[in-house]
């Protein structure tokens, strides 16, 4: 454990004692991939999943995640251990999803918002990628969109990538991979995909978006979904890039956290 997965560790237990929130049980299970060697020294490249049984305010559920990590051992000792980005597609096997055959007319198409196909589709792929879209090494924002396509999400915008939020098999506007930019579209969109903002995390409900700015400089970098709530009302959300399930929705858990995070909260109309 890195210095700063330390910290995350530290920050994790403290908002848990507040919260009133106790794990109940851990389970962890490694799967390498990879190996290389020089000499006594070797390098081993892993998949570690984890997942734990969590009580808050006398609810229960399960937290799951996927951490991609290498560790460098001299001899039998460890002597470097670290997570890394996920393996781009083609490295690790990929689940099957249905054809998706878009025309620009069908893209265009108004239809309301069903936030339990959203949160379905966030459930089945939060740890696997549909092979029927392109995949991004950060793929966060991608992952959103496509929960946000399954709950009927209406596109706009075809074929200009700068405007509205819509993907079409081998082109997509920027505001369906890029978290800034799906940032700004949700506050200021009136056609397509729209959301209302709103103040507070606990203002959400299950298939409703969180927006982060881990450094508070005004550079959006990350997207989740929320899928469930637990027994304080707290959001819980799935995301990739590094895909977690029923992770709770502040991230102080995460490198990336900073004192000066932004969040944004938006309600998806329809």
């Amino acid at each position: 454990m890195t210095d700063e997965e330390s910290k995350c560790f530290e920050r994790e237990q403290k908002r848990m004692k507040l919260s009133n929130t106790r794990v109940l049980k851990m389970s962890g299970q490694i799967v390498p991939y990879r190996y290389t060697s020089c000499g006594h020294d070797r390098t081993v490249h892993y998949m570690y999943d984890y997942a734990r049984f969590v009580l808050a305010n006398e609810r229960f559920y399960l937290e799951e995640s996927r951490e991609y990590r290498r560790s460098v051992l001299k001899g039998k000792k460890i002597v470097q251990d670290r997570r890394l980005a996920a393996p781009k597609s083609g490295e690790m096997e990929r689940g099957v999803f249905e054809s998706l055959n878009e025309t620009q007319a069908s893209l265009e198409r108004a239809s309301g918002y069903n936030r339990l196909e959203a949160v379905k589709y966030a459930e089945r792929w939060w740890n696997a990628y549909n092979p029927q879209y392109h995949h991004f090494t950060d793929n966060c924002t991608n992952f959103i969109s496509q929960c946000l396509k399954a709950g009927g999400a209406p596109m706009h915008g075809v074929p200009d990538r700068e405007k509205g939020w819509w993907y079409t098999g081998d082109n997509w506007s920027y505001s369906w991979a890029v978290a800034h930019s799906m940032r700004w579209h949700l506050s200021g969109a009136t056609k397509g995909l729209t959301a209302k903002e709103v103040e507070r995390a606990t203002d959400l409900q299950p298939g409703d978006i969180i927006c982060y700015d881990f450094d508070g400089d005004g550079r959006w970098e990350h997207n989740t979904i929320v899928v469930m709530k637990d027994g304080n009302h707290e959001p819980l959300v799935n995301a990739q890039t590094e895909n977690s399930r029923n992770r709770y929705w502040s991230y102080e858990d995460s490198t990336a956290w900073t004192p000066n995070i932004a969040y944004k909260f938006f309600q998806m109309n329809g």
